[in-house]
């Protein structure tokens, strides 16, 4: 028999929708959110399933890719547009919305969403840790030169090593300020180190990507 699957997914469980070809409940069920035991439903109370729903969401990559790993009709759709159509139900909670992301799958009204692989996201997320980092490291540069100039100690211009040498000049004197300046400075120092590690990173992520 033909079926239709509606997943509502939160971080610790999933609420399971079956309907047949007329839309009606033919199966529910709650599982944790893991690929196997939602695979495992699917294959024990709708083996003849057609179109597997599931919104994008922060676990929807993970969980399509997965799924579809294992042979399941898996489509990931807006969750936006889902949305419009889940908020006209009357009671709004998992087990319904679940059951209409099954009817959405049953009716064919959605839009599908292309789920990038695990691969470009961990890029990705590479890149989004790097940017932090850089940022943080102008934060401490900004703190200590703020902390100096208001004593009259102007670092100037200075990246890299030049910065850090020119700030320890400047305190090497001036014991008073060691102790709330180099801590910056040594924090600073291993994030730059941190920051070089990251972008070999992502040139070795790049190469795999492109060969």
């Amino acid at each position: 028999m033909e079926c239709y699957v509606g997943l509502d997914v939160s971080l610790k469980q999933t609420s399971i929708c079956v309907v047949n070809e007329r839309g009606s409940v033919v199966r529910e069920g709650v599982v944790d959110s893991v690929p196997e035991a939602i695979a495992g439903f699917v294959r024990s109370k709708a083996p003849g399933a057609v179109r597997i729903g599931l919104e994008t969401g922060p676990t929807a990559t993970w969980l399509w890719t997965e799924l579809a790993r294992l042979d399941l009709p898996v489509i990931c759709i807006d969750a936006r547009h889902a949305k419009a159509v889940l908020k006209m139900q009357v009671n709004k909670n998992d087990r319904n919305d679940a059951a209409g992301i099954a009817r959405i799958m049953q009716t064919g009204w959605f839009k599908e969403v292309r789920v990038k692989d695990l691969d470009s996201h961990a890029v990705k997320a590479l890149l989004a840790s790097r940017a932090l980092l850089v940022k943080i490291k102008r934060d401490l540069e900004n703190q200590v030169r703020g902390l100096l100039k208001n004593l009259g100690l102007v670092i100037g211009h200075g990246t890299f090593n030049v910065f850090a040498v020119r700030a320890k000049e400047l305190i090497a004197d001036r014991p008073e300020l060691t102790s709330a300046v180099s801590p910056l400075l040594t924090a600073r120092t291993a994030i730059e180190q941190r920051l070089r590690a990251e972008l070999s990173s992502c040139a070795l992520a790049t190469r795999r990507r492109e060969g």
